[in-house]
Formats: structure tokens, sequence, C-alpha cells
């Protein structure tokens, strides 16, 4: 355990930086609920996988291929899924919707975990910057057309990050989304995390009156294979503070694997999280103007897409 997990202690939840996603899911019997988890081949989101499997859930694990998602989850048991989902392809998207239909199971839980992180140089899909167009459009499309499979008390959990707080200075930058215009890794990986924010903020709009929740979370920052991207960590002196900075990929999934699971955060919703506690995320990503405006636009895309 590192010295700053020791120092942050545990938040009024009863847990912290520390827990871990064993600990936060510790007596809970997750037999008969249906978890659809992006991203089940790495770092958290494998982490997330196990120990939802270790609970008994049936896990729907998704990864760019399937052949990826069934390495991934052989040997965690009869009850996983395990499909194909290449977030930056519409069509492996809605294959992977009529696939999680055709079988007919509500979901309990939507965990979008999956994501790119930092890319060095633009790049784009559909004309799109390729970080907002993965971890936003590819989960906006996903979530919204399995709407109707979700089950009385789902969960939508959107794995964000605190480096929203590194997105353009509106937040989302409408007028810029094709990175044509100017790009910078972080602020545009920190616009995509802005907009899983935004996305849950308006989900969980959109799903009052109901028992279903949306929330967004940070899974703090954890040493996988997201950050292959961040060469600076190559250095000698990130090196050394590498134990500080970084959390386990157990302590990583904690956060996610709370939101989805524990019993008292039925009801709870349009909530940002960090290390298991509802956190403030910055003024733009809890813009509710903004999150409307998002969505008609995430809406336009999603529309003209092939």
């Amino acid at each position: 355990m590192s010295l700053l997990t020791r120092l942050k202690g545990k938040g009024p939840s009863g847990f912290g930086s520390a827990s871990t996603a064993e600990d936060v899911t510790e007596g809970l019997d997750l037999s008969g609920r249906t978890i659809l988890v992006t991203g089940c081949n790495s770092g958290i989101g494998h982490e997330t996988v196990r120990v939802l499997a270790k609970r008994c859930a049936r896990v729907i694990a998704t990864a760019r291929t399937e052949e990826k998602a069934r390495a991934a989850v052989a040997g965690l048991g009869k009850e996983m899924v395990p499909l194909a989902c290449e977030l930056s392809s519409p069509s492996s998207v809605r294959a992977c919707i009529a696939a999680v239909k055709a079988r007919g199971q509500p979901l309990d839980a939507i965990i979008c975990n999956a994501g790119i992180m930092a890319l060095p140089k633009l790049e784009q899909a559909f004309g799109y910057e390729l970080q907002f167009f993965t971890n936003h459009i590819g989960h906006f499309l996903l979530v919204t057309g399995l709407l109707d499979q979700l089950a009385e008390q789902a969960r939508v959990v959107m794995v964000a990050s605190e480096a929203h707080r590194r997105a353009p200075e509106a937040g989302i930058d409408l007028d810029n989304l094709s990175g044509k215009n100017g790009y910078n890794h972080w602020a545009a990986y920190g616009q995509s995390k802005t907009a899983n924010i935004l996305f849950a903020k308006q989900l969980a709009k959109r799903l009052a009156g109901t028992k279903k929740t949306a929330n967004a979370i940070h899974p703090g920052v954890i040493h996988t294979n997201l950050v292959r991207n961040m060469h600076a960590i190559a250095s000698a002196g990130m090196a050394l503070l590498a134990p500080l900075l970084f959390k386990s990929v157990a302590q990583g999934a904690a956060t996610q694997c709370f939101v989805a699971t524990r019993p008292e955060l039925s009801g709870v919703s349009g909530e940002y999280f960090v290390d298991c506690n509802i956190a403030k995320p910055r003024s733009y990503a809890r813009d509710a103007a903004l999150a409307e405006r998002l969505w008609q636009e995430s809406e336009r895309i999603v529309s003209k897409l092939p």
C-alpha cells in the first residue's frame, strides 16, 4: 500500500482510496444479476469482471474482439458471456447491442469502463477526434441502444477521470470535436472524460421518476495499459514516484464496483464518485445546459453514422 493511500484513509462510505474491488463487494451475493462491462481484457476492466464473477454475477464482458474477450474471461466461471464491442466502430457496437438483446436478459448494470488515453497525435474516427469518439460516442451509442434492456433498478456507471479537469475552458468544445482546429492530447482526453460525466448527468435526468440510476466515477491513477502514451512515466523521476502516485489495479476497480453493486446506493443518481465517495467535478462537468447540448449533438452524430 502506498504512502498516499495510507494518508487519505476512508470517507463517509466506509471505503477509500486503498479499498479494493473485493473489499467493496465483500458479503454481496450478485446471483441472478447481469452486468455488462466494456474493456474486460486488461487493467481495471479485467479486475472488475473477475470480482463480479467471484460474487456470482452473470457478466457480459466485452473487448475489441470476441477472441480477446473470450481469452480474458477464461476460467472465471460459466456465467461469463464474452462479446466483441469495438467502441470506435459503430457496426461493432450495434452488433453488441443486438447480441445482448438476443439473450433477453435484463441488465442490472452497465459499467462503461473501456477507453483510450492521451493519444500523442490527432487521430479521428468518422471525422471526430478519436478519444471523444471512442470514450464518449461509442458508449453513448451502446448505452442508449440498451436502455430498453435495463432492469427496473439498473445502474449505469461511466468511468470518467479527474483528468476531466484538463478539458478545454468550456469543458466541451462543440466547435472543434474533430480536433482540426487545434489538438492537445491531454485536453482532448479531458474533454472525453468530461463528456462521460455530462452523459451520466443527463442520463440521470432522463431516468428520473424510475428506479434506474446513472453515475460517473474516477477510478484513480492506475499503472495499466491505458497509460502507455504517458511517455513521462518512463523517466527515472516518475519511476521513483510511481509507488506514491498510482493505485493498484485492485484498488482502481473498487469505485466502479462500489457504485454498480452497493445496496445503499439505490436511488443515488447523477453523482460523481472518487475513492468510493461522492465528490465534486469541475463546474463545466456539472453544467445542465451543456449536458443537454452534448446529448443533442451526440444524437445528431450517431444518427449520421454508417
